[in-house]
């Protein structure tokens, strides 16, 4: 039976559907800024009277788009919103979140698991995942690449949407079908939402690409979207909702950050006595706060030294016991 398992990491917070062992959907969080759930009284910046749409500030300096405005809206006035979908980066810019008027009570953004909870989905908080399953969803989100059989998923993040490009050696309609299952897989363990176009090999037949639109259909029952059928160039759009930053958008835009959570997060699963040496790539180094520092030692009671190695990659950083 498929379970929700969290971590509750420094800096981010993990969540994986396991079944069987396998990760067959995730989540990923990073606190600190608006997220969906959160209902907090915030100071309207600017008022569209004609589209009552608007801007609004929050205490922690972010601002939100607010649909759904009452018509004698005011700026500079406070009003009670209820946040619909987090900040997503894209390359040059950051969408900011949505907000809506609401009548009930402050909260704050909740936990992932809190989250979870409220979609009504049960979620045990653990200290580690079952072994292998988050690194290979991290490295395949990190390299945008999922393999199977007969190719490859390429994904791209691109500021209009998700970009797929299937890429493989086989004949196009064997190509096409053997990367269906693959495809759906890949968007639910990287939380994919929003518009993704995949790019599948032309298909002359129309009963090639009808097949193909029917294993779509089958494949993805269950992930709430709406989709176009598959065109005679092989290109097919999904649309489903989106309310936070995918594993692939925050992997993709914020590299560095990124590294950094899972440089902390292998510090974590250190088992050996002694200091805990933590060795990344500058610009990984770079984002090593003092917050998560300390805590990292808080949690595993133990001496804390970072070293700054130009000649990793951004991805190569780890950690190691070293004598006190």
């Amino acid at each position: 039976m498929a379970e929700w398992l969290v971590e509750e990491g420094i800096g981010e917070e993990r969540a994986l559907l396991v079944e069987g062992g396998e990760a067959i959907a995730a989540r990923l969080h990073w606190p600190g800024g608006l997220a969906a759930g959160q209902v907090e009284d915030a100071v309207l910046a600017h008022f569209d009277p004609a589209r009552r749409r608007g801007t609004a500030r929050f205490a922690n300096g972010e601002e939100a788009l607010v649909d759904r405005l009452p018509a004698g809206s005011r700026e500079g006035a406070r009003l009670r919103l209820e946040v619909t979908r987090a900040a997503i980066a894209e390359r040059g810019r950051l969408k900011r979140a949505h907000a809506r008027p609401s009548e009930i009570a402050t909260r704050p953004a909740p936990s992932l698991a809190e989250a979870l909870a409220g979609e009504g989905h049960a979620a045990r908080v653990v200290r580690r995942f079952p072994a292998g399953t988050w690194e290979e969803l991290w490295a395949e989100a990190w390299d945008g690449e999922v393999a199977f059989a007969s190719g490859s998923l390429l994904f791209s993040v691109t500021p209009a949407m998700t970009l797929v490009d299937i890429d493989g050696a086989a004949g196009p309609p064997t190509l096409a079908r053997e990367a269906v299952v693959p495809l759906a897989r890949a968007i639910r363990r990287f939380d994919l939402g929003g518009a993704v176009g995949v790019d599948f090999p032309s298909l002359a037949s129309k009963a090639d690409r009808r097949a193909i639109d029917e294993a779509l259909d089958a494949a993805l029952a269950g992930w709430p979207h709406e989709r176009t059928a598959m065109n005679g160039f092989g290109f097919v759009q999904l649309v489903a909702r989106l309310e936070r930053a995918s594993l692939l958008h925050r992997l993709a835009l914020a590299r560095a950050g990124a590294a950094a959570r899972m440089l902390l997060r292998r510090a974590e699963q250190v088992d050996e006595p002694g200091a805990l040496l933590l060795a990344a790539n500058p610009a990984v180094t770079a984002r090593l706060s003092e917050a998560w520092l300390a805590e990292l030692a808080r949690r595993t009671g133990r001496e804390i030294r970072v070293e700054a190695d130009a000649a990793l990659a951004l991805e190569a950083c780890f950690a190691q016991a070293v004598p006190v």
